[in-house]
């Protein structure tokens, strides 16, 4: 089993104390997703949505990583072939666990994007709406997020990977937002086994061969240890 991807959601983080999208209660409940996950909610309200993800980038930064995001860092060290972690998550959790080859599909908190020139700096922990950017000197700055509308990060290298896995397991993902819900469709063409790890299966659960339900932080490790052992 040389060629490892693995997709993570926001249920590997929710033990390390950030909600999940969905969560009833919290930041994203107090917020409507067009308001602040949109180009045209960002064109509306700038201020209303670097504050918001002000807010984000301090609960990431307060938040540890917890033993799933140790375990796959463990995972990618030890195991004699490729591990590539592909996040939905913006936090940066998998990064401060250990994981090395990571993509983040969806951006990062920790992370401004200028809307003139594309270039990324790192964010300050208190964003301005209007911050100017510093390669270009254009008040064109935005949190690093990629919102609902846009196309997620590094598309052809993920789809490369998974033609050439031969294992992928998805984590802690709800199977809602595409493209990532079809990762396990392509991967199943690819002939990789296939493994779904949640507190219950997604929306594309009966697309996976094996599901293993529980904590992340206790499924994880586990998983990991057999994966390491076989």
């Amino acid at each position: 089993m040389s060629n490892i991807v693995i997709l993570t959601g926001a249920g590997i983080s929710a033990e390390s104390g950030l909600e999940t999208f969905r969560a009833e209660t919290g930041l994203w409940a107090q917020h409507r997703v067009e308001d602040v996950a949109t180009p045209e909610g960002f064109a509306r309200d700038p201020k209303l949505v670097v504050d918001f993800y002000n807010t984000r980038r301090a609960q990431a930064a307060e938040a540890a990583p917890n033993a799933a995001h140790k375990a796959l860092a463990r995972l990618e060290a030890e195991h004699s072939g490729r591990v590539l972690v592909v996040t939905q998550n913006v936090d940066a959790l998998h990064e401060r666990g250990g994981t090395r080859n990571l993509i983040h599909m969806h951006g990062a908190v920790n992370s401004a994007l200028c809307a003139a020139c594309d270039h990324r700096w790192e964010a300050p922990m208190v964003m301005a709406a209007g911050d100017t950017c510093p390669a270009c000197s254009q008040p064109a700055a935005r949190p690093d997020i990629v919102w609902f509308g846009e196309m997620p990060y590094q598309m052809d290298e993920i789809f490369e990977t998974l033609g050439q896995a031969d294992l992928f397991a998805a984590i802690g993902t709800s199977g809602n937002v595409y493209p990532a819900a079809g990762f396990v469709a392509e991967a199943r063409r690819a002939g990789a086994d296939t493994v779904e790890i949640n507190l219950e299966p997604s929306s594309v659960g009966s697309q996976f061969a094996r599901h293993i339900t529980g904590p992340a932080t206790q499924t994880v490790p586990a998983w990991v240890d057999a994966l390491l052992a076989s």
